[in-house]
């Protein structure tokens, strides 16, 4: 009898687990879902700033309402000559643009081998040390995006001659971030300022703070050394040096506690690392290889799942893990989608041309508008956006689905805007300068639905059925249709300004009514004349 009751309560208990967990679930969407209802969008500008020995870090308020409702977070890094950005992970998938020069970084895969080894000629230079080895180093540069993995420790080095601008964004309400939306990064080295630490001190901060002030007091050495915020700070100094069998001073020296020089440090003399080549030729011949390779290994992986009969487990990631691309340049011209040398180019990433993007459910798109050319309005079927001006000026328009203008402003040079899904939006270049800018969707192959030109939705639409949504003449709704026939698929120039539409529409009333007066005269001439004589 016992064991039936105690099945039932078990049961019961089991019940009111779910339905809580579920409803916890329930009320954090809804809350989400409610941080979207908006009546204005803003331009957002950085609000944190941090100065390094070797940089700048600067950051957007991730509490605030329009990066909520999107679910990232946003921080751009200047590394200066030399400057390397110290080692650290992060709780959600992120991508990385470079909005300006060149260096190069490392991502460290669990479990994938160390393929690269210092040369006999760097061995030397170190007498009686082991030669080195490590995982693959990249290299990157202007226009590249780098996608990481939530957890992948990773690090960038500036070996050029001018400043590296790296704008990372951090898709904080990605599912491979099971921790709270607020963004974290787990730095391995030195001793970090968070990034994100808002005006006033946010409660984490207060929390961390309180940790840290407790972690000291049972330190009790340590205290006087200074704080340090990188995992290995929080550590007891006598377990590290017994788990990494090497001497106190060495562990202290990771716990960064004497550290000032904060997230991004100035190399002493040059990096020393196994590096791919440099010159620009062997870096985009190496960028072909290494597509080539990706290609032969997923032709090969389709092979093996045709010969299993399609019936074998696929496990994807596993078996491409280590040999995955994780950059590709955005900027070059030869792999724009879109391209009018009147109006400007567009060139998309997604899953289908960086596979690794179908992980981070992530992608991102690159846009160049020339003076006075316009985006036209569209909205993003199945994704957020977030926009960044890389350079110049332009007029962009925000409509929700109320039919209510939430953004109608300029948006300029280092801003951001967000767009929710489905929100329709249209961007016109300033007519002195053009407009070009990076945006990032939160889904790995984000779609449009563009309201103008070659691909317009009412392209599609019955011309009755046009004429009767939007009262419309059969002959309007043709010219319409005609005129969207004609244009470029996405960006058009205007052939005509507004001055010179408003002249033709008034000459084509003018005959109109011109007209009406000629089939008066013919019907009854008599009467026209003696009402023209009153």
């Amino acid at each position: 009898m016992a064991k039936p009751i105690l099945l039932y309560t078990s049961l019961c208990l089991l019940l009111v687990l779910f339905n809580g967990c579920l409803a916890t679930q329930t009320s954090r969407q809804q809350q989400r879902f409610n941080q979207c209802q908006m009546d204005r969008l803003d331009a957002l500008e950085p609000n944190h700033r941090i100065e390094a020995e070797a940089g700048v870090i600067e950051s957007w308020d991730p509490n605030d309402k329009q990066f909520q409702c999107v679910g990232v977070a946003v921080v751009r890094r200047t590394i200066e000559p030399n400057g390397l950005l110290l080692p650290q992970y992060a709780s959600a998938p992120q991508l990385i643009y470079i909005e300006r020069g060149y260096g190069i970084f490392g991502a460290v895969l669990p479990g994938c081998p160390n393929t690269y080894q210092e040369s006999q000629q760097q061995q030397q230079q170190r007498e009686g040390q082991q030669r080195d080895q490590h995982q693959k180093i990249r290299n990157f540069r202007q226009g590249d995006i780098i996608a990481l993995p939530a957890g992948v420790a990773h690090w960038l080095y500036n070996d050029g001659d001018s400043e590296v601008v790296a704008l990372s964004l951090l898709d904080t309400n990605n599912q491979a971030n099971q921790l709270d939306e607020n963004p974290r990064h787990f730095y391995l080295a030195g001793n970090p300022e968070d990034e994100f630490q808002l005006q006033g001190r946010s409660p984490r901060g207060q929390r961390r703070q309180q940790q840290q002030g407790q972690g000291r007091r049972e330190r009790g050495h340590q205290q006087q050394q200074g704080q340090g915020n990188n995992l290995f700070s929080g550590f007891r100094t006598e377990d590290l040096a017994d788990a990494f069998n090497v001497n106190e001073n060495t562990i202290r020296n990771l716990q960064g506690f004497q550290e000032d020089r904060k997230n991004i440090v100035k190399v002493k003399g040059r990096l020393q690392v196994a590096r791919p080549p440099r010159s620009r030729e062997e870096r985009e011949r190496l960028e072909r290889q290494e597509r080539e390779q990706e290609r032969e290994d997923e032709r090969e992986q389709r092979e093996s799942q045709s010969r299993r009969g399609g019936h074998g487990h696929d496990n994807g990631i596993e078996e491409t893990l280590c040999t995955l691309r994780l950059r590709e340049n955005i900027h070059d011209p030869s792999r724009a989608d879109i391209d009018n040398p009147q109006a400007g180019r567009i060139s998309t990433l997604n899953s289908h041309n960086l596979p690794v993007l179908r992980w981070l459910q992530l992608s991102a798109e690159f846009g160049r508008l020339q003076t006075d050319a316009i985006y036209v309005p569209h909205w993003n079927r199945n994704a957020h956006s977030v926009i960044y001006v890389v350079k110049g000026r332009a007029q962009v328009q925000v409509v929700d689905d109320f039919g209510q203008t939430v953004f109608h402003d300029e948006l300029q040079q280092h801003q951001i805007l967000t767009v929710p899904q489905n929100f329709a939006v249209v961007k016109r270049a300033s007519s002195s300068e053009g407009f070009e800018w990076v945006a990032f969707k939160t889904n790995d192959n984000a779609q449009i639905s563009p309201l103008a030109g070659q691909t317009s939705v009412l392209r599609a639409i019955p011309a009755d059925v046009l004429a009767n949504a939007f009262q419309l003449s059969r002959e309007d709704v043709s010219e319409l249709k005609s005129n969207l026939e004609q244009q470029e698929i996405t960006m058009v120039k205007p052939s005509r300004s507004s001055s010179q539409r408003r002249t033709i529409a008034l000459m084509k009333n003018l005959m109109v009514v011109q007209s009406l007066e000629s089939e008066v005269m013919t019907l009854c001439p008599s009467d026209f004349y003696d009402s023209n004589s009153d």
